[in-house]
């Protein structure tokens, strides 16, 4: 009975050390094969580090107005008599655009224009009078006062009728009409937009940290996306008071816009150009790679293992952390860790790890990333 025990026992420490034995050479196995597997070979596109001139700016976001537009309104009750301009009709100063029913003030304008001649015959009568030394002074003073009241009741009279009038107050497009004819319009009833689309402004803000940056003549580009912006602008106003609810500046500028290109209401992108800055080290934005560590590019520097003849020179690629500077369209500053010259990676870091081998492949190059300055 013990002889058997210890047979299956024998048997059994067998069994359990040849699975045992198995296990560790099949990982030792699996070990060899990867430490000795070589690496694949990535193809990258790069990018050079160069010094280039740096060119900041101030983004905003803005809205054009036109220097002279003013929604047109009339001054006095009354029904609309005529409608003298068409939309988008280009008027001119002091033409007439809308005439009220104006018979009544027509009416005392003739009759203050009577009483005004009759007064004026009179001082003539009491002046030639006075001269001849058979006049009173107290009828010359009463026939010169009545003169210069009648006077002024033409002008009042004026006035009433000029209000049944709306003229152009400057030259422009004028927009769609508001009202028609025969229609009651009672005072400050706006009855049409009136647009000198010549010359235009842009309003905007900055942050109250580059209120020092900003100059009365600097000049602005003005477009309607970033990626197009052809009109060139200069600051005519800078607000002195900074809004302590948005920390914010406001500044104004104006634009020449003979093509009428812009109209006013757009919304605008604006960039504020700042002094240019020479020999700053600055890469692709698609050259950075950001991680919970920091940010990183990979520089490429000469494979021991070399090619074979025919084939292209192969690289290895090192994690590089660099410090970021300011961002300006579609590249990125370095403050420190790269030098000019060096070959850093622009598209394919997603198959990288540090030491990896690579192969350039410049046929394609990844789109430029947009930003705005930093």
């Amino acid at each position: 009975m013990i002889k058997r025990f210890i047979i299956a026992a024998v048997l059994l420490i067998l069994v359990a050390g040849g699975l045992i034995g198995f296990n560790l050479f099949r990982d030792k196995a699996i070990q060899d094969f990867f430490a000795n597997m070589p690496r694949p070979t990535v193809t990258v596109s790069t990018t050079t580090v160069e010094a280039v001139k740096w060119e900041p700016t101030i983004p905003a976001i803005g809205t054009v107005r036109a220097t002279n537009g003013v929604d047109l309104s009339v001054e006095s009750a009354g029904i609309v008599k005529e409608i003298l301009f068409k939309a988008n009709d280009q008027v001119k100063e002091g033409d007439i655009l809308v005439r009220l029913e104006d018979e009544i003030q027509r009416a005392d304008l003739e009759a203050a224009e009577i009483q005004n001649s009759l007064d004026k015959q009179s001082l003539t009568r009491a002046q030639e009078l006075g001269r001849r030394g058979v006049g009173s002074q107290s009828t010359l003073d009463a026939a010169n006062a009545a003169f210069q009241a009648s006077t002024a009741a033409v002008l009042k009279a004026q006035a009433a009728l000029n209000q049944k009038q709306i003229r152009a107050p400057f030259s422009g497009t004028i927009g769609i009409p508001r009202l028609e004819i025969g229609e009651y319009l009672s005072p400050g009833s706006v009855v049409a937009t009136l647009q000198n689309l010549e010359t235009m402004r842009v309003d905007f803000t900055v942050p109250e940290q580059q209120f020092a940056s900003l100059q009365m003549g600097q000049p602005v580009r003005v477009g309607l996306t970033d990626e197009d912006m052809p009109f060139v602008a200069k600051i005519i106003g800078i607000d002195p008071k900074i809004d302590p609810a948005t920390r914010l500046v406001s500044v104004r500028a104006e634009i020449t816009n003979p093509e009428g290109k812009l109209n006013p209401g757009q919304f605008a992108r604006v960039r504020v150009e700042l002094p240019a800055e020479e020999n700053i080290i600055a890469v692709p934005q698609t050259a950075v790679v950001t991680s919970l560590y920091g940010d990183y590019v990979y520089r490429l520097k000469p494979a021991e293992e070399k090619a074979a003849e025919g084939e292209e020179q192969l690289y290895t690629v090192e994690q590089i952390f660099v410090p970021l500077g300011r961002r300006e369209r579609g590249i990125v500053e370095i403050t420190s860790g790269l030098n000019v010259g060096d070959m850093v990676v622009n598209a394919g870091q997603n198959r990288l790890s540090n030491g990896a081998q690579v192969r350039i492949n410049n046929s394609v190059q990844p789109a430029p990333a947009e930003g705005n300055a930093q």
